[in-house]
């Protein structure tokens, strides 16, 4: 079992949220960008359908400069926002180079290919805008250095026409290679953005919360079809236009999708309030595990209690709990209450990123958990005690079947030895009639002595049934029974040893009480397999009446059985018989 669990979660890290004016003047910016870039494809003179293309931009960069200031607002800790808004202001300045002036021309060229690493960027990054992996933060950073880095020193090589005021010498031939070079590899940095992301959710496994599923699907399909522009650009290849078109559309899902994403969120903390009053009519502790997964929106929630006593965690049927690996797309909530720990959620790890709403199902759930709490406790101390019951009953067995082995390899075989002692005596003074009668009368005792000895090491252990099996000892038994009996043992095999002596103890019990109450003149006895139990009945036609709870022989017989998860009960009609009937598992 589990000896501790992960710490309480710990305050959020303190971040700036935006003040609203920064967010305003930074939305109006998004606009007078979107507006500027019309602007500039109506009026160019290099630009195809300008109106189209001027529609695409604006599909792109109002969404992420927009989106990226409501991820901002409503998570301030996280850095998506700013690195969404960055994306968005970036595709503006890129269309610069729409401008039939120099300069802007010449600033656009500059930025032409690093929105395209900002979204590699953005979604690698996504949820955290934090990049994860060692990996990740390389790529990123060479695509950087590519998009960027590169493009000046083409720029300086001559190329981009005439326009380029960054022209340092005139070879633009070479140029054109690297462009050429730039392209074809970040096409296959967005290929490797791809790769990366099905590692990631191979690892953390898909994510089942609908909203956070939106968004992975988003992400590689927009990076596909970067990769396939920049190939179909870097070789000239036909249908450019229409790739760029359809590369666009793409690229504007993903913001669209992170959206969706914190409206669900929103959803959801308004759920709360339901949840609250389905809390007001105390459900059950299985009935709260579903109320919280339903307003936490995430159906593979799990509940987990902490046992101090135990020092682990476990589930509501008292079963242990591990705590989950986060590698495993796993997270785990810690609920507190006066300082206590108490219960945890175990959940999508997706659902971290929305602090907040863990905080309100975790203090509207406080109380609640307490009678789930209890159960837990309650089951597993009933989890300890039949373990406990089965090693006291085992480890009375095991010094049971010692005494077997001791009295028949010792007290029996020196009373043996002495009564083949005395026979030779016998014969010694067989003229003697006196010495004769006294040394065979203490050979009856000795021999009276043996049998008991042996009905009590019998009784002790049953040496048979290790030896021989249930079936032969069952034999036995009935061979020996106070009435007649009929035997049916179906086994197709030998069961657990411990199976087979609970087996032999309930029918010689069985036995032994029809013989002193039943009043019995016959006896019926099975034993069949059935799936993965084996099922034993004793009948009798006595005349009933038998008490299970009064005396030591049944319900000895029922702790033992309970104590392999067994099941023992007894029907026994005044006048009618008895019929025992017990059902062990004995699944190997």
């Amino acid at each position: 079992m589990a000896t501790a669990g992960p710490a309480p979660r710990s305050e959020l890290r303190t971040a700036r949220t935006p003040s609203p004016s920064a967010v305003g003047a930074l939305a109006l910016g998004g606009v007078a960008a979107a507006s500027t870039s019309f602007a500039l494809a109506l009026a160019s003179d290099h630009v195809p359908q300008p109106g189209l293309q001027a529609a695409l931009m604006a599909w792109i960069t109002l969404p992420y400069i927009f989106g990226g200031l409501v991820a901002w607002w409503q998570r301030p800790d996280s850095r998506l926002g700013p690195l969404m808004v960055a994306a968005g202001f970036a595709i503006f300045l890129s269309t610069l180079a729409w401008a039939n002036g120099a300069l802007p021309f010449t600033i656009g060229q500059a930025f032409d290919l690093l929105p395209a690493v900002l979204f590699l960027h953005v979604f690698l990054a996504y949820p955290t805008g934090r990049l994860q992996r060692r990996s990740e933060r390389l790529v990123v950073g060479t695509g950087y250095v590519m998009g960027f880095g590169l493009e000046l020193v083409g720029m300086a090589l001559g190329g981009f026409g005439e326009d380029n005021l960054l022209e340092l010498t005139s070879h633009p031939g070479a140029a054109a290679i690297l462009l050429q070079a730039q392209l074809v590899t970040l096409s296959a940095f967005s290929l490797t953005g791809i790769v990366m992301l099905r590692a990631r959710r191979r690892s953390a496994g898909r994510p089942l919360r609908r909203s956070v599923a939106l968004m992975v699907d988003a992400c590689p399909l927009a990076l596909v079809m970067i990769a396939a522009l920049f190939i179909i650009g870097a070789f000239e290849g036909p249908g450019f236009e229409t790739v760029r078109r359809i590369t666009f559309f793409a690229i504007g899902l993903a913001p669209a999708a992170f959206l969706v994403g914190l409206l669900s969120a929103r959803l959801a903390r308004s759920a709360v309030a339901d949840l609250i009053v389905e809390l007001r009519a105390a459900p059950s502790p299985g009935d709260l595990r579903d109320a919280l997964a339903r307003a936490l929106r995430d159906p593979s929630l799990t509940l987990a209690y902490w046992l101090p006593q135990f020092r682990s965690w476990v589930d509501l049927h008292g079963r242990a709990v591990q705590p989950p690996r986060p590698e495993h797309g796993r997270a785990m909530t810690l609920i507190e209450r006066d300082g206590r720990r108490i219960a945890a959620l175990v959940h999508d790890r997706s659902l971290g990123d929305e602090p907040q709403l863990l905080d309100a199902v975790s203090a509207a759930a406080a109380i609640a958990l307490e009678n789930g709490h209890l159960h837990a406790e309650l089951e597993a101390r009933l989890e300890e005690l039949k373990g406990s019951r089965g090693r006291v009953i085992e480890a009375g067995q095991r010094e049971r079947q010692r005494l077997e082995r001791n009295l028949h390899d010792g007290a029996q075989q020196r009373l043996v030895a002495l009564s083949l002692e005395l026979r030779l005596l016998e014969r010694h003074f067989g003229e003697d009639r006196v010495a004769g009668a006294r040394l065979r009368h203490a050979r009856q005792q000795i021999s009276t002595s043996l049998d008991e000895l042996r009905a009590v090491a019998h009784g002790l252990h049953p040496a048979v049934v290790s030896g021989h099996g249930v079936a032969v000892a069952l034999e036995n038994l009935a061979a020996d029974a106070p009435v007649p009996v009929r035997l049916d043992v179906r086994l197709p095999e030998r069961l657990p040893e411990a199976v087979e002596v609970a087996i032999y103890y309930m029918v010689s019990e069985s036995l032994a009480n029809i013989g002193k109450h039943a009043q019995a003149t016959s006896a019926t006895i099975g034993v069949g397999r059935e799936d993965d139990e084996v099922v034993v009945e004793v009948i009798d036609d006595g005349v009933g009446g038998a008490d299970p709870e009064q005396g030591s022989g049944l319900r000895g017989l029922a702790d033992r059985i309970e104590a392999l998860d067994g099941q023992l009960r007894v029907w026994t009609p005044s006048g009618g018989g008895t019929r025992v009937l017990a059902e062990i598992p004995c699944a190997r």
